[in-house]
């Protein structure tokens, strides 16, 4: 009984495959196929709320860890 259902849901993917538009970048394949650096994607800006802790991460601060450890005998 089951059997039935999971055919039908293997011929609707099939079908969605075949008759689906995409726009594939041949170029991109090509340099991925030929393990060709691709072009350097722009850094993301962290916003100015979250740039003291961005570089605190950087940096490997340990004083928040000890902070949280100090939560955690207290708890």
């Amino acid at each position: 009984m089951g059997r039935g259902r999971a055919k039908a849901k293997q011929t609707k993917v099939a079908r969605e495959l075949k008759y689906r538009s995409v726009d594939t970048d041949f170029s991109s394949l090509e340099r991925e196929l030929r393990g060709q650096p691709a072009h350097e994607e722009p850094e993301e800006s962290i916003p100015e709320a979250y740039a003291d802790l961005a570089e605190e991460y950087e940096h490997g601060s340990s004083t928040r860890e000890d902070d949280y450890e100090d939560v955690r005998k207290s708890g």
